[in-house]
Protein backbone atom coordinates (compact mmCIF):
# COMPACT_ATOMS: atom_id res chain seq x y z
CA UNK A 1 0.00 0.00 0.00
CA UNK A 2 2.87 2.39 0.54
CA UNK A 3 4.55 2.21 -2.47
CA UNK A 4 1.31 2.75 -4.27
CA UNK A 5 0.13 5.72 -1.48
CA UNK A 6 3.45 7.38 -1.50
CA UNK A 7 2.22 10.03 1.22
CA UNK A 8 2.25 11.02 4.87
CA UNK A 9 -0.48 9.13 6.83
CA UNK A 10 -1.79 8.56 10.40
CA UNK A 11 -3.19 5.47 11.34
CA UNK A 12 -5.98 5.23 13.77
CA UNK A 13 -6.47 1.72 15.25
CA UNK A 14 -10.08 1.16 16.60
CA UNK A 15 -10.02 0.10 20.32
CA UNK A 16 -8.95 -3.50 20.77
CA UNK A 17 -7.62 -3.60 17.40
CA UNK A 18 -10.84 -4.30 16.32
CA UNK A 19 -10.36 -1.62 12.57
CA UNK A 20 -7.98 0.85 11.26
CA UNK A 21 -8.31 3.89 9.64
CA UNK A 22 -5.26 4.86 7.00
CA UNK A 23 -6.01 8.70 6.58
CA UNK A 24 -3.52 10.32 3.72
CA UNK A 25 -5.26 13.38 4.00
CA UNK A 26 -7.29 13.34 0.84
CA UNK A 27 -7.87 9.65 0.63
CA UNK A 28 -8.63 7.39 3.57
CA UNK A 29 -8.97 3.34 3.68
CA UNK A 30 -10.62 1.40 5.98
CA UNK A 31 -8.88 -2.16 7.26
CA UNK A 32 -10.76 -4.94 9.14
CA UNK A 33 -8.42 -7.52 10.94
CA UNK A 34 -7.67 -10.55 10.44
CA UNK A 35 -4.50 -12.98 9.58
CA UNK A 36 -3.99 -9.40 8.03
CA UNK A 37 -5.94 -6.51 7.58
CA UNK A 38 -8.10 -6.40 5.15
CA UNK A 39 -9.64 -2.92 3.30
CA UNK A 40 -13.24 -2.95 3.55
CA UNK A 41 -13.66 0.43 2.13
CA UNK A 42 -12.07 4.15 1.42
CA UNK A 43 -12.97 7.62 0.92
CA UNK A 44 -11.93 10.66 -1.26
CA UNK A 45 -12.23 13.39 0.82
CA UNK A 46 -12.97 16.19 -1.52
CA UNK A 47 -13.67 18.76 0.79
CA UNK A 48 -10.10 18.88 2.05
CA UNK A 49 -8.91 20.21 -1.60
CA UNK A 50 -10.70 23.09 -1.12
CA UNK A 51 -8.61 24.01 1.60
CA UNK A 52 -5.56 23.00 0.71
CA UNK A 53 -4.18 23.05 -3.27
CA UNK A 54 -1.01 21.96 -2.35
CA UNK A 55 -2.04 18.31 -1.56
CA UNK A 56 -4.14 18.11 -4.94
CA UNK A 57 -0.83 19.32 -6.44
CA UNK A 58 1.22 16.51 -4.47
CA UNK A 59 -1.47 13.80 -5.63
CA UNK A 60 -1.44 15.07 -9.16
CA UNK A 61 2.20 14.99 -9.18
CA UNK A 62 2.08 11.45 -8.05
CA UNK A 63 -0.87 10.17 -10.38
CA UNK A 64 -1.22 11.96 -13.47
CA UNK A 65 -4.52 12.59 -12.08
CA UNK A 66 -5.49 16.54 -11.62
CA UNK A 67 -8.24 17.48 -9.22
CA UNK A 68 -9.97 20.84 -8.79
CA UNK A 69 -10.31 22.74 -5.87
CA UNK A 70 -14.16 21.88 -5.76
CA UNK A 71 -16.62 19.27 -7.81
CA UNK A 72 -19.77 20.29 -8.54
CA UNK A 73 -23.02 17.57 -7.86
CA UNK A 74 -24.12 18.73 -10.98
CA UNK A 75 -21.32 18.45 -13.35
CA UNK A 76 -20.75 14.08 -11.72
CA UNK A 77 -24.38 14.26 -12.25
CA UNK A 78 -23.66 14.89 -16.18
CA UNK A 79 -20.89 12.78 -16.04
CA UNK A 80 -22.96 9.52 -14.74
CA UNK A 81 -26.07 10.17 -17.29
CA UNK A 82 -23.50 9.92 -20.45
CA UNK A 83 -22.27 6.35 -18.88
CA UNK A 84 -24.76 3.54 -19.31
CA UNK A 85 -26.27 2.28 -17.86
CA UNK A 86 -26.94 5.27 -15.08
CA UNK A 87 -26.62 3.86 -12.08
CA UNK A 88 -30.07 4.01 -9.85
CA UNK A 89 -29.21 6.67 -6.61
CA UNK A 90 -30.83 7.07 -3.37
CA UNK A 91 -30.90 10.35 -2.01
CA UNK A 92 -31.20 11.11 1.75
CA UNK A 93 -30.89 13.88 4.00
CA UNK A 94 -28.03 13.52 6.49
CA UNK A 95 -28.21 17.16 8.38
CA UNK A 96 -26.45 19.76 5.89
CA UNK A 97 -25.89 17.45 3.65
CA UNK A 98 -27.03 15.11 1.08
CA UNK A 99 -26.08 11.42 0.30
CA UNK A 100 -26.77 9.73 -3.08
CA UNK A 101 -26.23 6.13 -2.64
CA UNK A 102 -25.69 3.75 -5.40
CA UNK A 103 -26.45 0.20 -4.01
CA UNK A 104 -25.59 -2.03 -6.92
CA UNK A 105 -21.36 -0.51 -6.45
CA UNK A 106 -21.79 0.29 -3.18
CA UNK A 107 -20.89 3.63 -3.77
CA UNK A 108 -22.12 7.13 -1.98
CA UNK A 109 -21.27 10.88 -2.67
CA UNK A 110 -22.14 13.03 0.10
CA UNK A 111 -22.81 16.62 -1.18
CA UNK A 112 -23.08 20.05 0.79
CA UNK A 113 -26.92 20.93 0.68
CA UNK A 114 -27.06 23.43 3.04
CA UNK A 115 -27.93 26.58 0.99
CA UNK A 116 -25.96 29.29 3.47
CA UNK A 117 -22.67 27.76 2.17
CA UNK A 118 -20.74 29.49 -0.02
CA UNK A 119 -17.70 28.13 -1.42
CA UNK A 120 -14.61 29.52 0.21
CA UNK A 121 -12.01 27.29 2.67
CA UNK A 122 -14.55 24.25 2.49
CA UNK A 123 -17.07 23.44 -0.14
CA UNK A 124 -20.38 24.82 -0.77
CA UNK A 125 -23.65 24.40 -1.53
CA UNK A 126 -23.84 21.66 -4.32
CA UNK A 127 -20.06 20.61 -3.97
CA UNK A 128 -18.82 17.22 -3.68
CA UNK A 129 -18.07 16.47 0.01
CA UNK A 130 -16.75 12.94 0.07
CA UNK A 131 -17.04 9.90 -2.43
CA UNK A 132 -17.26 6.90 0.12
CA UNK A 133 -16.55 3.07 -1.40
CA UNK A 134 -18.55 1.04 1.48
CA UNK A 135 -19.01 -2.32 0.28
CA UNK A 136 -15.87 -3.45 -1.96
CA UNK A 137 -16.83 -5.24 -4.33
CA UNK A 138 -15.47 -8.70 -4.83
Amino acid sequence: MDRALPHRRVDVVGEGGASLRRDYGFVELYFNPGDEWVVSGGSLELHRLANAPEQATRWAAGTGVAFARYTAWADVRAALSRIPPVPALTPTDQGGFREYRAEASGVSVLVVDDAEEERGCCAGHGDVWSVSLWRPRP
